[in-house]
């Protein structure tokens, strides 16, 4: 067989062997990447890439590692969801740095953790002072989860005892031009009523339309591909040459 014709075929079948593989282990492990997870991921993707340009090894062989340790990881998660000290061997637990404004040196030491990685990460919950921190915690995937203390954090209707309404999730009706008919059908709607509405906002087909969602109030949102933006606000230093659609 050609060389070039052989690598094309063999980085076909890796790219779907990693695709399955990425189905079965399912979204919390790639939501929710720990360094287990991690470290197998590179593993199965470096057996991928051997399996892609390797052609003087057989295929098989390398299908067959995949097999093992795509196996092996769907064995891992299922322990631990079914035990949790294994599931604490294997993903580590949450770890307090910071209690009550006070860091607490030796948690971060023994993890090789240092002040500007906690730092970062409370930059990135909009946390700028540590004394307004009561807990922060250092989940096992690497995420930062604070709680400010109580006279820190922004005031909610809870907190003033005023009544709200339910607000739901949008749901989306058009995406890219396609009318999403299972999405007008649980909100007991049809293509009819879409249209008027449509043509009540100057759009005659849904082709022109970008994204339209319906709120938990039925008021309908429409962004066309198209837009007529008259003034357009760049935080850039470039100057346009026209105004972005």
């Amino acid at each position: 067989m050609n060389p070039f014709l052989e690598i094309v075929i063999r980085a076909v079948g890796a790219f779907i062997a990693v695709i399955l593989i990425t189905r079965l282990v399912g979204k919390s492990q790639i939501g929710q990447l720990t360094v287990t997870d991690f470290v197998n991921g590179i593993v199965i993707g470096s057996i991928a890439a051997a399996l892609a340009i390797d052609i003087r090894s057989p295929a098989s062989f390398y299908f067959l590692a995949l097999a093992v340790f795509s196996g092996l990881t769907l064995f891992l998660e299922w322990s631990t969801m079914k035990s949790r000290p294994v599931r604490k061997i294997l993903e580590d637990e949450p770890t307090v740095v910071v209690h009550n404004g006070k860091i607490l040196e030796t948690k971060m030491r023994n993890m090789r953790y240092h002040l500007d990685d906690l730092m970062m990460q409370l930059r990135s919950k909009g946390v700028f002072n540590i004394a307004d921190v009561e807990f922060a915690v250092l989940e096992p995937n690497g995420e930062m989860s604070v709680q400010l203390k109580s006279q820190k954090r922004p005031v909610t209707p809870a907190d003033l005892q005023l009544p709200t309404r339910y607000e739901g999730m949008p749901s989306e009706l058009i995406v890219d031009g396609t009318v999403i008919e299972q999405n007008l059908i649980q909100n007991n709607l049809d293509e009819e009523w879409l249209y008027r509405e449509l043509e009540k906002q100057g759009v005659r087909s849904s082709e022109e339309v970008m994204y339209a969602s319906l709120d938990s109030e039925g008021k309908l949102y429409v962004d066309l591909k198209e837009d007529a933006i008259e003034h357009y606000t760049d935080i850039t230093d470039k100057v346009p040459d026209k105004i972005p659609q």
